[in-house]
């Protein structure tokens, strides 16, 4: 039976088109791009071809463009790059709600003796504005802060942060994994000196990502070694799936508009049904400034670990938060930053969707949940108060 997929914000699948232009990478042109003969030279070609396209989706530079492991890499690397670029200054800003490829990055320098802030944000998930220009001050080596949030879809301020630190000439880094590929993004216009993104949250195969550096930057590599790209990151280059990421990321700049307007329009046909028939369910996040993908829903007096098990019986994929957290029986950091009460944080569900989801998938679910969710609360005595006074 085929999964009715909506974790897409954890990774996506390759699209068929990026396949195709994977394989014959992976099968017949297996050269190193580093080789002077032909048969690996001409590899260095398809690699910028990539990095073209690349840059083409957020508007930047070809050569502003460094190909990494993975969106981890590309925000330590933008990280690490500052605080080796500017070793006098010994405070980094971020906020309580990042990906852990900042967050745990930030509390590995916080036990190395830097002095880091951790940003808060109101119940809709939101930056506090007067508490990060409070934070910023004359040691500030970094401040690296989320394009949209992994679990609530929440766009944060990027421009007009930006533009504050531009003023100051302090360094701008943006996790921008989600939100690349969902939503229009141009560099040119945007305050931003580091920006990073990731090939398996657009399509592209796991393994690859890349972080945008604009000129002029201060830039120190992270993984030393050889000289490929342009001496900015070492390591024989993942060919097959570089090509794969300029490929997706073509894809994604031809469709994004018509892409964005389909993923809200399931979202909110989902979102409606569940909220009319789920009793006590909210939306975690602000409603009107998320990804169009994306939908945090808390159904109370349940455990949301057992919602994703009833849903993965019907062949349906969720999340309770990210990916690289789920093994941990800890709460959502992003939902207790946001100060989401406990019954309400514990059955939280992140429905996340791409181009590849349908209508009838999302009725199907819309069928199955409020099921789920009166089983799961006759087993509650919480469950049990609210079944006695609401009916499905």
């Amino acid at each position: 039976m085929k999964p009715i997929y909506f974790d897409n914000n954890a990774t996506t699948p390759i699209a068929p088109e990026v396949l195709d232009e994977m394989l014959p990478y992976l099968r017949e042109f297996y050269g190193n791009p580093s080789s002077m003969h032909t048969f690996g030279g001409h590899l260095h070609r398809k690699i910028e071809d990539a990095r073209a396209k690349v840059a083409a989706l957020i508007n930047a530079e070809p050569e502003e463009i460094i190909f990494t492991s993975c969106g981890t890499e590309s925000d330590n690397t933008a990280i690490m790059s500052a605080i080796e670029s500017y070793p006098q200054k010994r405070h980094v800003i971020t906020t309580r709600v990042e990906h852990p490829a900042v967050l745990n990055f930030c509390k590995h320098l916080a036990r190395k003796g830097y002095r880091v802030t951790f940003l808060p944000v109101d119940k809709p998930g939101r930056l506090d504005m007067d508490t990060f220009l409070k934070a910023v001050d004359d040691d500030t080596a970094i401040v690296s802060i989320m394009y949209a949030n992994n679990e609530t879809g929440v766009i944060f301020p990027v421009a007009e942060i930006g533009e504050i630190l531009r003023e100051r000439k302090m360094p701008f880094h943006t996790d921008a994994v989600q939100a690349v590929g969902k939503i229009p993004i141009n560099v040119k216009e945007l305050p931003v000196d580091m920006l990073s993104l990731s090939g398996h949250k657009l399509h592209a195969p796991k393994g690859v990502g890349a972080l945008y550096v604009r000129k002029g930057t201060r830039f120190y590599p992270y993984i030393i070694g050889g000289h490929q790209e342009r001496g900015r990151r070492a390591g024989t280059e993942n060919v097959a799936s570089i090509i794969g990421l300029g490929k997706a990321c073509e894809l994604a700049k031809e469709h994004i508009d018509k892409e964005a307007d389909y993923f809200k329009r399931l979202r909110d046909r989902l979102e409606g049904a569940l909220l009319k028939l789920c009793p006590d369910v909210q939306i975690n996040g602000d409603t009107e400034n998320r990804l169009p993908n994306t939908t945090n829903m808390s159904f109370k007096y349940v455990e949301g670990e057992a919602i994703l098990l009833r849903l993965d019986e019907y062949g349906i994929c969720a999340s309770s938060g990210s990916a690289c957290t789920s093994g941990s029986l800890e709460p959502s950091h992003v939902l207790r930053a946001m100060g989401i009460p406990f019954n309400a944080i514990h059955g939280s569900i992140r429905f996340s969707l791409s181009r590849y989801n349908t209508e009838d998938e999302v009725d199907k679910v819309i069928e199955i949940m409020p099921l789920i969710i009166k089983e799961l609360r006759t087993l509650s005595p919480y469950g049990k108060v609210i079944l006695s006074k609401q009916s499905f």
